[in-house]
């Protein structure tokens, strides 16, 4: 794939997050009923809706592409090329009409992501990426922050109890103990920050690969890291961990303790 066939891919993928972001927002604040699925996780008419969508949009402009979405698992492609959805990323935050939540549109090609979309509807922010062409928010050049010392590092997280829960207690207060603050701006609109340079670090200690997907290529082509708790660069980890990249060391240093 050459730079130009992903420029117009990436600028596809864009153009789909902001469609069906548009659609979610008929059902954001409305009083939409949720259910729970097998793993106890909330979903919506909006998420569902969303994801059919994005598929149907992406299954007519790209027939041979496999898809693998949340909401519907995953389509087979002919080729080498898969296209990765999560329709609302932050559902938790979607039904308590909490503006944070996200559309994420990710492109894997050859098992790497190359392209990726982090679309905020009730915000009107999007970022995206594509590789080797940088990180883009709302038209402009997307660079992470320059901070270099954990000391001056504003800290995100999913929330302390998910932390605790699965045995990340020890290592998140290593880590908390040394920056300047901690927030609870979770799910991928911490990423965002990061990409965008509002925040230095992300700890997620339970994800799934549609989460990462879309939030892998942002936060690297902006000049960060995103890897698991071991420090290994991969969207397929079960785990997150995003830095502005100077400050990834540190971070892994005080995971390990």
């Amino acid at each position: 794939m050459d730079d130009q066939e992903l420029r117009e891919l990436t600028a596809f993928a864009v153009e789909s997050a902001q469609l069906a972001g548009a659609f979610t927002l008929g059902y954001f604040n409305a009083g939409t009923p949720h259910e729970l699925k097998a793993d106890r996780s909330p979903v919506t008419a909006a998420d569902r809706g969303a994801e059919e969508r994005l598929r149907k949009r992406i299954g007519a402009a790209f027939p041979d592409h496999g898809i693998l979405g949340e909401e519907f698992g995953e389509t087979q492609g002919n080729g080498r090329a898969r296209w990765i959805l999560d329709p609302i990323d932050g559902t938790v935050s979607f039904i308590c009409g909490v503006p944070l939540y996200a559309v994420l549109v990710g492109f894997e090609y050859d098992g790497e992501m190359v392209a990726g979309v982090i679309h905020l509807p009730a915000l009107g922010e999007t970022v995206w990426a594509a590789k080797g062409q940088g990180c883009w928010w709302n038209g402009r050049r997307a660079r992470v922050s320059d901070t270099r010392e954990l000391s001056a590092a504003r800290l995100c997280t999913c929330g302390t109890k998910l932390i605790y829960d699965h045995g990340r207690g020890a290592a998140f207060e290593r880590i908390r103990a040394q920056c300047l603050l901690d927030r609870g701006w979770s799910d991928a609109y911490a990423y965002a920050l990061v990409a965008t340079g509002r925040a230095e670090i992300v700890l997620d200690p339970v994800m799934s690969i549609w989460d990462n997907a879309a939030c892998m290529p942002c936060v690297v082509e902006a000049g960060g890291s995103f890897t698991d708790w071991s420090g290994n660069a991969t969207h397929r980890g079960p785990e997150a961990v995003a830095t502005n990249g100077a400050l990834l060391q540190p971070v892994m240093a005080a995971i390990r303790g």
